[in-house]
C-alpha cells in the first residue's frame, strides 16, 4: 500500500514538467542574490519562563516553586541581550528544466542547535523549486505546511506566536498546483531540528523508524487586487502522522543483585540482572488540521489561524503522546490532543505601525486513561493565554521594535485517570516580557 501512495504521489508531482515542457523559454538569467539582516534584541522576563536560546524563544512562563518559607523560587526577573537571530539569506537563479522555471534558496541563522550550540551557524531553509504554468515542485527543508507563509503573526518576538501559532521547518517534498484563484498542496514531510518526543528524548528516529512520512493536505483561495491594496485568503488544511517511540521492550526478570556470604555478611560478587527482551511494531497514529484567513486593505490587515490537532509536540505547540498500555510485546499509545487560536491586528502606515496579537491553548487531553509516561510539552498546563501588543518604527533599512507581551499559563493538578485533562488546582502563572529590538536589513 505504501508503494502504490509514494508511486502515485511522485506520478502527480512529475505530471506538470511533461504538461508545460513547452510552455517556457530557456532562462538565461541565472546566479546568486543575498541578503539578510542584523538584529539585536532586549529582553526582560517579569519571572522564570519555560524558553529555548537562554530566554530568546519564549514559549511560556514557568510554574510556581516554592521554598521552604512558601516563596516561589520562579518569581525572579531575567534580562537578556541576544543578536542571535542575525540571518543571511541566498537566492539562486539558473536554467529551465523540464519547462520549469528553477530557483533555489537557502537561509542560516546564528540560532544554534541547542542552548549548547548558542551563537552556532545553523541552516534554516535549503530548498529547490520548478515552477511550471500553473504547478510547482519544492523538495529541501522549509517551512512546515502548517505555518501559512501568507498568514502568520507579524509580532516582533521571534517565537511568531508559537505556542499558539505551529512553528517548525521540516525536509520535504511538496507540490502545488493553481486553479483560478484556488491553491492545492500536497507535501510529505521528515524532521530535522523540529522533532517529536519520546522515551529517548527529542528525536527524529521516531518518525523515520516508521518509514512513512508526514503527509499533508491544504486548500487556499486567494483574491488580490494590487491597483487597490487590497488581500483577501483563506484556507483549509490536514495532515497525519505515524511515531514508532520504541523498537523493543526490556522487562527485568531478576533485578541486580550481589551474593552475600552469609558467614561474614560481606559481598561476594554482583549477579547481572536477567531481563527479557521484545520486539515492538506498534505505532501511534494523530492528525491535525487547520483553518486561516487574511485581510489586507490599505490601512490595516488581520490575521486570524485555529489549529485543533493531536500530538502536536514537534510543531512546538501544547501536547504529545502517552502511554496508555503496557505488556511484554505491545506497548499502547494515546495522542494529546490541543486546540488552539490566535488573532492579529496591524496597522500598515510605511513608517510607523501598531499592531496586537491574541492567543488562546487548551489540553484537551488524551483519548485513554494514561498507564505509563507523558510525552507531552506542557502536561499539568490547563490552558496558555497571550495578548501583546507592539509598535515598529520603518526608516529605510533600520526598523526598530517594541512589544510588550502578557503569556499567562494556567497550572494544574495533572489526573491520569482524567486522560490527563488537567482540571483541578488550577492557578495561572503569569510572565509580563519587554522586548526591544533593532534590525538593519541588506
Amino acid at each position: 500500500m505504501k508503494r502504490i501512495f509514494h508511486g502515485l504521489f511522485l506520478s502527480i508531482i512529475f505530471f506538470p514538467a511533461f504538461l508545460y515542457s513547452q510552455d517556457k523559454p530557456a532562462n538565461t538569467n541565472f546566479g546568486l542574490k543575498l541578503s539578510g539582516y542584523v538584529k539585536a534584541d532586549f529582553i526582560f522576563d517579569s519571572r522564570q519562563t519555560i524558553n529555548l536560546r537562554e530566554g530568546h524563544f519564549l514559549l511560556y512562563p514557568d510554574n510556581i516553586k516554592k521554598d521552604k518559607n512558601g516563596k516561589d523560587i520562579n518569581a525572579v526577573p531575567n534580562l537578556n541581550f541576544l543578536s542571535i537571530q542575525s540571518r543571511l539569506h541566498g537566492d539562486i537563479t539558473g536554467p529551465n528544466v523540464l519547462g520549469a522555471t528553477t530557483t533555489g534558496m537557502f537561509e542560516a541563522e546564528f540560532f544554534g542547535h541547542s542552548d549548547a550550540d548558542i551563537n552556532g551557524f545553523r541552516l534554516r531553509h535549503a530548498i529547490i523549486k520548478l515552477k511550471w504554468k500553473t504547478s510547482e515542485l519544492l523538495v529541501g527543508q522549509y517551512w512546515h505546511p502548517m505555518f501559512v507563509t501568507d498568514c502568520f503573526a507579524d509580532v516582533v518576538s521571534f517565537n511568531t506566536g508559537a505556542p499558539f501559532q505551529a512553528f517548525t521547518r521540516n525536509p520535504q517534498i511538496r507540490f502545488t498546483q493553481n486553479i483560478w484563484k484556488f491553491k492545492l498542496m500536497a507535501a510529505l514531510l521528515e524532521q530535522r531540528d523540529f522533532q517529536s518526543n519520546g522515551p529517548d528524548g527529542g528525536s527524529s528516529k521516531y518518525l523515520r523508524n516508521t518509514a512513512i512520512p508526514d503527509a499533508q493536505l491544504q486548500l487556499q483561495f486567494n483574491l488580490k487586487n494590487e491597483d487597490k491594496g487590497t488581500d483577501f485568503l483563506i484556507g483549509i488544511g490536514g495532515g497525519y502522522k505515524f511515531l514508532k517511540p520504541r523498537l523493543v521492550n526490556e522487562i527485568t526478570i531478576t533485578p541486580a543483585h550481589y551474593t552475600i556470604d552469609t558467614i561474614t555478611w560481606t559481598t561476594i560478587k554482583l549477579i547481572p540482572a536477567v531481563t527479557e527482551k521484545y520486539q515492538l511494531t506498534n505505532k501511534i497514529g494523530s492528525y491535525s488540521a487547520i483553518a486561516f484567513v487574511k485581510l489586507k486593505t490599505k490601512p490595516v490587515t488581520l490575521k486570524a489561524e485555529c489549529v485543533y490537532g493531536q500530538n502536536l509536540y514537534d510543531m512546538t505547540m501544547l501536547g504529545g503522546y502517552v502511554v496508555c498500555d503496557s505488556v511484554k510485546d505491545n506497548i499502547e499509545y494515546s495522542p494529546v490532543s490541543t486546540l488552539s487560536a490566535w488573532l492579529d491586528f496591524q496597522t500598515n502606515g510605511k513608517l510607523i505601525q501598531f499592531g496586537v496579537f491574541g492567543g488562546y491553548s487548551k489540553n484537551m487531553g488524551a483519548d485513554k486513561v494514561i498507564l505509563g509516561s507523558n510525552y507531552s510539552r506542557g502536561p499539568n498546563i490547563a490552558y496558555l493565554i497571550r495578548v501583546s501588543p507592539r509598535i515598529v518604527v520603518n526608516i529605510e533599512k533600520f526598523r526598530v521594535g517594541l512589544e510588550m507581551e502578557y503569556t499567562g499559563a494556567a497550572y494544574g493538578k495533572y489526573d491520569k485517570v482524567a486522560k490527563g485533562v488537567v482540571k483541578d488546582e488550577i492557578e495561572l502563572v503569569n510572565n509580563f516580557r519587554g522586548l526591544l529590538a533593532f534590525s538593519f536589513f541588506f
